[in-house]
């Protein structure tokens, strides 16, 4: 149960935007630019990015309906997603994105973590500045939300096919306010 007076059956940052849709705008709208927005990036990158943070940092409910985005949004390639979950330096993610994985893992950690050698990694493996920017910025944004979802303690589901509809929402629907969805 929620530390808040929240919607009734609404999980997680869903319960937040109601409660507070003035704030749950500008965050929706953060994350609509930061997960469909242009990017070099794919949409599954991404959405992956978000997931493995909301992991390492144990937000159940981000890493699960992220993790359901990035599995539709990589389509056949699907088992990526649980691979880089499960032990990210042995999946099957190119060097590219694990270098980029392993600078989000030291935003997760703190900033400050992040070194000019993780940097220099990427950009050996072919990382460009914007993937770099938007990596760092899809990090510190989870690690926020992160927070805010699981020091409210929002209604977290356990039923997977929950997160299942809520990843095929995300993905063709994007990023809106709850209220917007019919």
């Amino acid at each position: 149960m929620a530390y808040i007076k929240t919607e009734e059956g609404v999980p997680g940052i869903r319960s937040l935007a109601l409660f507070r849709p003035e704030t749950g705008k500008h965050l929706y709208d953060l994350v609509q630019v930061l997960l469909r927005g242009e990017s070099p990036l794919s949409e599954g990158e991404r959405e992956l990015i978000a997931a493995y943070v909301s992991h390492l940092n144990n937000c159940m409910f981000c890493r699960n309906s992220h993790a359901a985005a990035a599995r539709c949004l990589y389509g056949e390639e699907e088992s990526i997603v649980d691979d880089v979950l499960k032990d990210m330096q042995h999946s099957g993610v190119s060097d590219k994105m694990k270098a980029l994985l392993n600078i989000s893992a030291r935003v997760q950690i703190l900033g400050k973590e992040v070194s000019s050698t993780d940097i220099a990694a990427a950009k050996t493996l072919g990382a460009g500045d914007r993937e770099i920017h938007d990596t760092v910025l899809i990090a510190a944004t989870f690690c926020m939300f992160n927070r805010y979802v699981d020091g409210l303690a929002t209604l977290t589901p356990t039923n997977p096919a929950a997160y299942e509809e809520m990843g095929k929402r995300m993905t063709t629907l994007g990023y809106v306010l709850p209220q917007q969805v019919k």
